[in-house]
C-alpha cells in the first residue's frame, strides 16, 4: 500500500540516519577489534542522531552470511584479513529502513565487495513501478556472475514496512520466473549477497542464535520471566532485539533462567545465523528504496 506524506517522511529521517551511520561504521570497523564494539558503536550511533534501532547490528564474519550480532559477553573478535559484512537498521515511529555495506581486510573479499556493490546499483538503477520481481533477480545475478562470482541463491532483499522488516514479498538475487511485480509507492530493501566461484551458493541455518523477537505474550509463573516478556514488549514490538540489550532488566543472577523459559514457552524465538552451506565467504551490499513509476529514490 503506497504511503501517506508523513509515513514517508519518517522513512526519509530513518533512511537518512542510516545512511550517515552507515558512513560513520565504513571507516570505524578494523581487524582485531571485538564484534561486540561494533555492534553497540552502531547501535550508539543511531540512538545518537535521534532514531531507534530496527534490529541488532549483524556483524556476520566470513562464512557467516548473516544474524550474527553480539550475545551478552561476547569475546569474538574481527580476524585478520577477514570479510566482515555489517547490517543496521532504523526505525522512526516503527518505519524501518535497512542497510549493509562489507569491510573486506583480502583481495578477494574486496573484489566480491566491490561486486555486490555493483549488483546493488545496477539493480538500482533498473527499478521502476510494475516492474516483475524475477527481472530484478535476472539484473543482480548476471551482473555478479560477470564478475566471475555467485549470487546466493537462497537469501533475497525484501519489502519493509512499519514495525515490519520483512513485510511479505521478497526481492530474488537469482533469475526466476515470478508475475508478482514492485509498485510504485513501496519500500523494499535490495540486497545482494555474493561468493566465490567454487561456493554451494546457499545459506544453512546454523544451530547459534543471538537474534530473537517476539513471538506472543505468555502468562508464566517466573516473575523475573514476566519482567522481562513486559520489557521486550514495550520497547521492541514485532521488531527482532539482542539479548545483550536486555542487560539490567531483572537482577543478573537470574537472567538466564528467566531468559530460558520464555524460549521454552515459545514466547519469544530465534533467527538462526545463516552460514554459507560450503564454509565459503560471503560480501553483502543493502540499501532501502521507494520505487516510483519511473524509477526509485534511495532512502539511504
Amino acid at each position: 500500500m503506497p504511503y501517506d506524506k508523513e509515513e514517508l517522511a519518517k522513512f526519509r529521517q530513518s533512511g537518512k540516519i542510516l545512511k550517515e551511520t552507515r558512513e560513520e561504521m565504513k571507516t570505524y570497523v578494523k581487524e582485531n577489534m571485538p564484534v561486540i564494539d561494533v555492534c553497540e558503536k552502531a547501535e550508539e550511533l543511531i540512538r545518537k542522531k535521534g532514531g531507534k534501532t530496527a534490529f541488532p547490528c549483524n556483524v556476520s564474519i566470513n562464512e557467516v552470511a548473516a544474524h550474527y550480532t553480539s550475545p551478552p559477553n561476547d569475546t569474538l573478535t574481527i580476524p585478520e584479513g577477514s570479510t566482515v559484512k555489517v547490517d543496521i537498521g532504523v526505525q522512526i515511529d516503527g518505519y524501518v529502513t535497512d542497510t549493509a555495506f562489507t569491510a573486506a581486510f583480502n583481495p578477494e573479499g574486496k573484489s566480491m565487495a566491490n561486486t555486490a556493490e555493483l549488483a546493488l546499483n545496477t539493480a538500482i538503477e533498473n527499478l521502476h513501478g510494475d516492474m516483475p520481481l524475477g527481472k530484478i533477480g535476472t539484473i543482480i545475478e548476471n551482473t555478479i556472475k560477470n564478475r566471475g562470482f555467485k549470487p546466493i541463491s537462497n537469501l533475497t532483499g525484501h519489502s519493509v514496512g512499519r514495525y515490519l522488516i520483512h513485510a511479505g514479498t521478497s526481492i530474488p538475487n537469482v533469475a526466476q520466473i515470478s508475475l508478482t511485480k514492485i509498485r510504485a509507492g513501496e519500500v523494499y530493501a535490495i540486497e545482494p549477497f555474493v561468493t566465490v566461484p567454487e561456493a554451494i551458493a546457499r545459506v544453512d541455518d546454523s544451530p547459534e542464535v543471538t537474534i530473537y523477537r517476539l513471538i506472543k505474550a505468555k502468562s508464566t509463573k517466573n516473575p523475573h520471566a514476566k519482567t522481562l516478556l513486559k520489557h521486550i514488549e514495550t520497547n521492541f514490538r514485532t521488531l527482532p532485539f539482542a539479548e545483550r540489550w536486555l542487560n539490567g532488566v531483572v537482577p543478573k543472577e537470574q537472567h538466564t533462567q528467566a531468559f530460558k523459559e520464555l524460549l521454552k514457552e515459545k514466547a519469544i524465538a530465534g533467527y538462526p545465523v545463516f552460514v554459507e552451506a560450503s564454509k565459503k565467504p560471503v560480501a553483502q551490499a543493502e540499501h532501502t528504496v521507494l520505487i516510483k513509476e519511473d524509477g526509485c529514490e534511495v532512502l539511504t
